[in-house]
């Protein structure tokens, strides 16, 4: 394995700036820059990787739709020997004008 010198008296340019710094003041940025300590921009959180979120897509032991017959009561219901019975309604609509 090589080693490399300390850089106690070398000078570095800066990727963004084009200064001259100490090679030992200057730092790394996350897209690869070598910046000066001074221009060094860290990392937004925003700029991925981000966490996988997946969102579940079936439930556990689901069951079909029930079927139930649709009943549609109109008025009260009226109850005759225990047993109640069911109230029909009929209705229509008559003639309608339109005036401007």
């Amino acid at each position: 394995m090589s080693k490399f010198a300390q850089g106690k008296h070398a000078y570095g340019i800066s990727d963004r700036s084009g200064l001259r710094y100490k090679y030992k003041d200057m730092r790394r940025e996350w897209n690869g820059l070598l910046v000066g300590r001074d221009e060094y921009d860290p990392k937004h959180p925003q700029i991925g990787p981000f966490r996988k979120v997946v969102d579940a897509q079936a439930l556990k032991d689901a069951r079909p739709d029930r079927v139930e017959p649709l009943q549609v009561f109109v008025g009260v219901q009226t109850i005759e020997n225990h047993e109640a019975k069911k109230l029909l309604a009929f209705s229509f609509v008559g003639q309608v004008t339109v005036t401007t």
